[in-house]
């Protein structure tokens, strides 16, 4: 370094860290001084200015000695420890270049005594000091401060600016005439930051691992090299820029040999290309040099087949997660890096009365959630997994949630960064880390970019514009709103539908756009192996998980046709779903993972579900597996040989419906009831449940108080208010609207899993239910009269749409109860098919010749006997 016309500063080279200095002052002469700030705690001292003539000798020995090999010999030293002689250029002592003989001969120094060479020829050639004018233009306006730094810095367009690096702090804060204005300001560089110098309280300084190491790698490369800066901004007054030397980006340099790191706020102003100072980070990492000799790479423990591979997207779980199946038919979710979906702050917007559900209430998780479906759904992307974040524990008392380990990944798909999509659409943000934090996106930069694209043209959660609101009606279960909607269904024939959630292989959730409704919807005509779920016992019937995954894989989250036909008791809609083409019901089928079930018989697609089942059966494969075709003659044989089967069993009616249904327990299983509830009761009673303590949400178990005041076992059928919660006792089958303060929480240990629900639902066989209110009103109370609360004998005949149709017997006289309904003319006598079931249907009286209620008026079944509300 040169710190005026007649004084230098050496350096050895280095060896294990930066070499000792040494300052040399030029014997015998003397040049003009330098220019000195006044200290900032003496305000009444004025700036020193230039001597004429010191800055041009100060460049003059800056540009021949600066980065060069030379050689001095000291002559004196005071006894301060200050050290005069003389420097030659090279590395032979007097044979080079006298450096005190150069300046004086350019007539930038003077002769303090005999010896030194050049004065008469300076002053003969008018030379610098010996000029004439006296050299008033040499000295400098030197500008120490700048009064609006962002808009000096605005001004310069980022163009590239002559400058001179005049000190240098820490390896990357440098001090910097600027030229030909002389400014001095004090640059940070863009994108990066090298270990500092802490200031301690006594005044001395601490340097961070590196730090001095640092510093001197840029002051051999910079400091007092003419370069060119790139002012880049000024935020917080902070200048922030790039260096350019003739040798390179010293920026690039520091973060290739481990010297700094990236710095993520500053990394968006830098104008040489973001990726190259993250490839410079990246090389020094897996080199592990100086700063990064400890690190450990976010993937280091993966093989390279699970780092980055090619896969099919089967769900968006949610705006910044995906499920995608593996090339192996494994699944995996995979979260996209350093991305944050839309979210709520706080409590906000969120009704308390309502149930919360975040894609549609969180404004923007919809669009987002759309966006990834649209683009991504039964595709392959290529993934790239960046990081592991490790698994976290929820806290027992704050809101911190646990989440499980989250694969984070950068997914693609012809070329496009999907995050980075996302990004730029304004459906997420941008994680911010800290900066020791190296879990992130392997294109951070890019996301951050797509971000200041977002906000800057107000898109979606940058918007200024008031948020989408999406009003989306679950009528799931909602049997009075599904009964209003059916028409409407029924009439629109194919209608279009998004499967949102596959519960089983034939049973799906659907969004419809057009009138913006969820539903329920169950596959016609097919009969589907039941999960664990829809079991008591909990035990899944063969192939049911199979059926599930393939109907997920189908139709999971895809655009689909539907068409309803019907719908059962709890307000889930029957009918047919078509994908490209494809029947599901008869795909199931096909693959033998379903059966045809009896009410396809009155479809148009029968023909071509017996088809794909004939096909099956020959395959013999997965639920045909075990399958044994009979003789046709054999078969001939047994179904007419076919007797109507009668086992009897003893039951407990408890419960008859407005329309003629009527719930029962097993006698048999009476007593574990009864233990049951006497146990539950005597612990309720120990440890009273806290009043309004339970949420109620449609489908969950719980316990309710009844009239009588005692407990008993629930499920929530519907949440009209806090004040009324309609309930379903599932062990009477008896319904109520009470309180959510009459409910309380089901203990573990007296749940289904316990005993599973004891109140079964029947339906009479052979009988037609009168369709007339008060004919099936009259009938209701002659059964309720008859046998409710009592016990009598069941036989289950066939199967039905919603429940089993049975005979029933009082115990003790042995009657049929559906006969003597017969007899008293309250229902008439259903027509079957089935010639085993025929000889039952043909001891039925004719009703007609007993002319009591509903025959008090004669025949009434003619032609129009539908306006009356029977038919045959």
């Amino acid at each position: 370094m040169v710190l005026s016309g007649c004084a230098i500063i050496v350096r050895g080279q280095p060896r294990g860290g930066p070499p000792p200095e040494r300052q040399i002052n030029l014997s015998n002469v003397r040049a003009g001084a330098l220019a000195r700030r006044a200290a900032q705690s003496q305000p009444d001292v004025k700036d020193t200015p230039d001597e004429p003539w010191a800055f041009q000798a100060r460049e003059f020995l800056r540009k021949k000695m600066i980065g060069k090999e030379v050689c001095f010999t000291v002559e004196v030293k005071t006894l301060q420890g200050r050290e005069y002689g003389m420097v030659y250029l090279g590395k032979v002592n007097t044979s080079g270049e006298n450096i005190a003989e150069s300046l004086v001969a350019e007539g930038l120094a003077v002769v303090r005594r005999e010896g030194i060479r050049g004065t008469n020829q300076a002053k003969a050639a008018k030379r610098g000091q010996w000029s004439e004018g006296g050299g008033a233009h040499t000295i400098r306006d030197l500008k120490y401060s700048i009064e609006n730094p962002r808009h000096f810095v605005d001004s310069l367009h980022q163009k590239p600016v002559n400058a001179i690096i005049e000190h240098v702090r820490d390896g990357s804060v440098v001090r910097a005439l600027l030229l030909p204005d002389y400014y001095l300001v004090t640059v940070m560089l863009s994108g990066v930051k090298c270990p500092t110098f802490k200031r301690e309280a006594d005044g001395s300084e601490t340097p961070e691992p590196f730090a001095a190491e640092a510093k001197f790698f840029t002051e051999s490369r910079l400091l007092q090299r003419d370069v060119q800066i790139i002012l880049e901004s000024c935020p917080n007054q902070i200048i922030l820029g790039t260096i350019l030397h003739p040798n390179g980006n010293i920026t690039e340099l520091l973060l290739k040999e481990g010297f700094a790191r990236c710095v993520d706020w500053s990394m968006a102003v830098y104008t040489q290309g973001a990726e190259k100072l993250r490839a410079a980070e990246r090389s020094a990492k897996e080199r592990k040099v100086r700063m990064w000799k400890d690190y450990v790479a976010p993937t280091a423990n993966l093989d390279q087949k699970d780092r980055q591979f090619v896969a099919k997207v089967m769900q968006v779980v949610n705006a910044d997660a995906i499920v995608v199946k593996l090339n192996s038919g494994e699944y995996k979710t995979i979260h996209l890096s350093s991305i944050r979906p839309p979210r709520i702050e706080g409590e906000k917007n969120k009704d308390k009365d309502k149930r919360f559900r975040p894609l549609y209430d969180i404004p923007y998780m919809f669009e987002a959630r759309e966006f990834l479906r649209k683009k991504l759904i039964g595709k392959k992307v290529n993934v790239m997994v960046d990081y592991i974040r490790a698994a976290t524990a929820g806290a027992e008392t704050g809101p911190v949630p646990a989440f499980p380990e989250r694969t984070c990944a950068t997914v693609t798909i012809g070329g496009i960064n999907i995050a980075e999509a996302l990004i730029s659409k304004g459906l997420a943000t941008v994680i911010r880390y800290r900066q020791d934090d190296d879990q992130r996106s392997s294109h951070y930069d890019e996301l951050l970019a797509a971000e200041a694209r977002a906000i800057k043209n107000g898109k979606g959660l940058h918007s200024k514009k008031e948020v989408p609101i999406h009003r989306v009606a679950d009528i799931s279960g909602e049997t009075q709103k599904a009964k209003q909607f059916l028409p409407f269904l029924q009439r629109a024939g194919r209608s279009e539908a998004v499967v949102e959630y596959v519960f089983s292989g034939s049973r799906l959730k659907l969004y419809m756009p057009k009138e913006t409704c969820l539903i329920t919807f169950l596959l016609a005509g097919i009969e589907c192996p039941r999960g664990s779920r829809n079991i008591p016992g909990g035990i899944a019937e063969p192939f049911s998980e199979e059926a599930m995954l393939f109907t997920k894989e189908l139709v999971l989250q895809r655009e689909v046709e539907v068409e309803v036909e019907s719908m059962d008791k709890a307000g889930n809609f029957i009918g047919w779903l078509h994908i490209e083409g494809v029947n599901l019901s008869v795909a199931l089928v096909e693959n033998s993972l379903s059966k045809v079930h009896f009410t396809a018989e009155r479809s148009a697609y029968c023909k071509t579900l017996q088809s794909a089942e004939e096909t099956a059966r020959q395959r013999k494969d997965k639920i045909w597996a075990n399958y044994v075709e009979k003789p046709p003659a054999e078969l001939a044989q047994v179904s007419e040989e076919k007797e109507r089967v009668a086992n009897y069993r003893a039951v407990y009616v408890t419960e008859i419906t407005d329309g003629l249904h009527f719930y029962a327990q097993d006698v048999e299983t009476g007593e574990n009831l009864e233990n049951l509830m006497e146990t539950m009761r005597a612990e309720l009673a120990s440890h009273p449940p806290v009043e309004g303590a339970f949420s109620a949400h449609r489908g969950d178990h719980c316990i309710a108080k009844f009239a009588d005041g005692e407990w008993y076992r629930a499920r929530v059928e519907k949440v009209e208010s806090p004040a009324k919660v309609h309930v379903f006792y599932i062990d009477y089958g008896n319904r109520e609207i009470v309180s959510s303060v009459r409910l309380a929480t089901l203990p573990p240990s007296f749940s289904t899993r316990t005993l599973p629900s004891q109140a079964t639902e029947y339906a009479f066989a052979f009988i037609q239910v009168p369709q007339d209110e008060d004919a099936r009103a009259d009938a209701v109370d002659c059964v309720v009269r008859d046998i409710q609360n009592t016990q009598c004998l069941l036989n289950v005949e066939y199967p039905g749409a919603t429940c089993p149709l049975v005979t029933l017997q009082f115990s003790d006289s042995k009657d049929d109860v559906g006969l003597g309904l017969v007899k008293e003319g309250l229902v008439m006598v259903e027509t079957r098919k089935e010639k085993h079931l025929q000889k039952m249907v043909s001891e039925k009286p004719l009703q007609e010749l007993v002319e009591l209620n509903i025959w008090r008026y004669g025949d009434f079944r003619a032609d129009d006997a539908e306006e009356f509300g029977y038919s045959r």
